[in-house]
């Protein structure tokens, strides 16, 4: 098989697995403690998580605190309702469900036909809370973060920044609130993170014992972010080899699927998203015809749901056009050889339709 579903999930980083093995040791062994016991084992644990943090920390802006979650959706969910006050919340058209869903009433910010989100546009008044992601899970646009963050800050406003597809890959931009989660970039699933500036205020959103700084309660797996912890020190190491890897493949990727039409912008884009579209092209049919490949209808999210990507359709796409596109995601541990044989299969495919 043939993985290229980076934007879904990454491949655990075979680091990221020798981290998390010694906090699973059961009978025999000492790594199954509770980090937040006193006795000897809970502090091995506490210190554990604790190291990861400060890893998690190195891929962020300087001056904040890390709060592990479950994951990025409920890093987002403490963001917005953790910062309950007056005025109202302003949000991309093309952010994840996460985003959307929880900012229910939000005002619409719109995208062009490349997918950007243009920092000149209006916001409402009193807004209290701007968020829009660094880079889109469906079509790779890279947004200007630094841009909507400084017209944040000159609105009064929180900048919330969901950086689950840059984390690990870019400098992570300049926010207020940074969601992450460890699963896209070669950690776990299970576990993300939520970075807060230091001096912004958050309320807890669910109660409990108090943990993860008084604002995410619940026991912290030692496991999971030693994972992430790990994950996040190998992207940092990487970074540089693992962005140049992407941009070999990507400029290969573009000759291999030259006849079909590129979805968001061509060149302010994570380049190891090719979100692509094909008229007439029964995309079931095509998955089904290429079962050795895995990628995707759309985001992994929202592809059972039946409906035309919001993301898309955002961008100007009719309902066809967007039922006609595909999206293939690659990484660090993609070859060249695999571009090949997939955009062989896929090509021969589509044309035999």
């Amino acid at each position: 098989m043939i993985y290229l579903d980076y934007q879904a999930t990454t491949p655990l980083a075979p680091e990221a697995r020798e981290a998390m093995l010694r906090w699973l040791d059961g009978p025999g062994g000492e790594g199954f403690g509770n980090p937040h016991s006193a006795h000897r084992m809970g502090r091995m644990a506490r210190a554990a998580v604790e190291h990861a943090r400060d890893q998690v920390a190195a891929l962020m802006p300087p001056g904040g605190r890390v709060i592990f979650t479950s994951g990025a959706t409920e890093a987002i969910n403490l963001a917005i309702r953790g910062t309950r006050g007056e005025g109202k919340v302003a949000v991309s058209a093309i952010e994840h469900a996460a985003v959307l869903d929880t900012a229910e009433g939000a005002h619409v910010l719109k995208v062009d036909g490349e997918g950007l989100c243009d920092p000149a546009q209006d916001l409402a008044a009193r807004t209290r809370l701007v968020a829009v992601m660094q880079v889109n899970n469906e079509i790779g646009t890279i947004q200007p973060t630094l841009d909507w963050h400084r017209k944040a800050k000159a609105a009064g406003a929180l900048f919330l920044c969901d950086a689950v597809q840059a984390c690990g890959k870019l400098p992570v931009t300049l926010a207020d609130m940074i969601a992450v989660s460890a699963h896209k970039f070669h950690g776990p699933k299970g576990v993300g993170a939520l970075w807060v500036r230091n001096g912004v205020e958050l309320t807890e959103v669910q109660t409990g014992g108090g943990q993860e700084h008084g604002l995410r309660s619940g026991t912290v797996s030692p496991a999971l972010v030693a994972g992430m912890g790990a994950a996040a020190a190998l992207a940092k190491e990487r970074m540089t080899a693992d962005r140049a890897h992407i941009e070999a493949l990507w400029d290969r990727v573009g000759e291999l699927f030259g006849d079909w039409e590129l979805n968001g912008s061509a060149s302010a884009r994570w380049f190891g998203n090719l979100n692509i579209r094909k008229d007439g092209l029964d995309v079931a049919r095509l998955m089904s015809d290429c079962r050795e490949v895995m990628f995707s209808a759309g985001s992994a999210c929202a592809s059972g749901s039946g409906r035309p990507s919001h993301v898309l359709k955002a961008i100007g796409l009719s309902d066809a056009e967007a039922r006609n596109s595909i999206r293939l995601g690659f990484g660090r541990y993609t070859t060249m050889d695999e571009i090949d044989e997939a955009a062989a299969m896929i090509n021969a495919a589509a044309d035999a339709q």
